[in-house]
């Protein structure tokens, strides 16, 4: 039996926002077809949504929410990190903190995200562990460039294990900056895109932005400074002491690592991982800890996911019934 078709009005009638509601050739409701499983047909502000009744009810919340900020164009990234928000919003959620970037628009797009936001704002040690592609890094650097910004800091400082734990660098060729600017890529990334590429490299050049491997904090004492470590699951708990005591006056520092990619010697073990539990009842320090929900992807791929897992399910499943009669 075939479900009934729900269909809605977007009022008031405005033509412009239909317009940057569906994208060029229908491309934003092609977006929505896929995140929620349904088809999507229109006739000027009509809109008819088929699918699981559920999908569609969804569907027709989001196609709601869309067309009430679509007073400009709405580009596929914009709908897709629409859609994840629209996926964790909660009614009691409090206000995200707001962030001064190049970002305008700029904030947690899930509840753990805000969580982490609103902990590196309220404490000065905050860890943020869990996957790739939850906004770890880039939600620490965009704080720590808003923090720049509002003056609260003088400078920033960005680091990361090199290479290895033990960073033997001198086999690679060039100086020291070619040396560990691969490795150091992503943060360079995330500060162009949050300040803009003529900024930073002004900024480095007044030595307000640093980034350097994790072996030259040794010995220092930073000061009225945002500092971050990434990948922090390739330190040594001797690194990571070494880390957390280089803190100064008016600093606060972010580190950030994923607790299923440690690339240690075997036999070494990590130093996020002890911290997390040295660390876990000292006052004034804060953890996030993020799940696999709070990835920012595609929403095809959650759904490529769910099927990926049904079908070892199934599989493992059916191994265990053929090893059955052989107990």
């Amino acid at each position: 039996m075939k479900t009934r078709p729900l269909e809605l009005v977007l009022e008031p009638l405005d033509n412009t926002r239909l317009a940057n509601l569906c994208g060029v050739l229908d491309e934003n409701l092609r977006q929505l077809e896929t995140a929620y499983d349904v088809e999507i047909a229109r006739r000027g502000e009509r809109f008819r949504v088929s699918g699981e009744p559920g999908q569609s009810q969804r569907a027709a919340a989001a196609l709601r929410h869309f067309y009430s900020v679509a007073d400009a164009h709405l580009s596929i990234d914009a709908i897709q990190l629409g859609l994840i928000e629209l996926s964790n919003r909660q009614a009691a959620e409090p206000a995200a903190p707001v962030l001064h970037t190049r970002k305008t628009n700029l904030h947690g797009r899930t509840p753990r995200q805000t969580q982490y936001l609103r902990q590196i704002q309220e404490h000065d040690i905050t860890f943020g562990i869990g996957p790739a592609g939850t906004g770890k890094t880039y939600l620490a650097v965009a704080s720590a460039v808003d923090a720049l910004e509002r003056e609260t800091v003088a400078r920033i400082v960005l680091t990361r294990p090199a290479v290895e734990a033990g960073e033997r660098l001198g086999f690679l060729p060039g100086d020291l900056a070619q040396k560990v600017d691969p490795y150091l890529r992503p943060l360079y990334d995330a500060l162009y895109d949050l300040m803009g590429f003529e900024r930073v490299a002004r900024a480095f050049e007044r030595q307000v932005i640093e980034i350097a491997p994790l072996a030259y904090m040794r010995g220092r004492t930073l000061n009225n400074a945002f500092i971050i470590l990434d990948e922090a699951q390739n330190t040594t708990p001797e690194q990571m002491k070494m880390f957390l005591t280089r803190m100064g006056i008016g600093s606060k520092a972010v580190i950030t690592g994923d607790l299923t990619q440690i690339d240690l010697p075997r036999g070494h073990k990590s130093g996020l991982a002890e911290a997390r539990k040295v660390l876990a009842d000292v006052r004034g320090i804060a953890m996030t800890e993020f799940l696999a929900e709070d990835v920012v992807r595609h929403p095809l791929v959650a759904r490529i996911v769910s099927a990926y897992e049904r079908f070892e399910a199934q599989r493992d499943a059916e191994d265990a019934m053929r090893k059955g009669p052989r107990g």
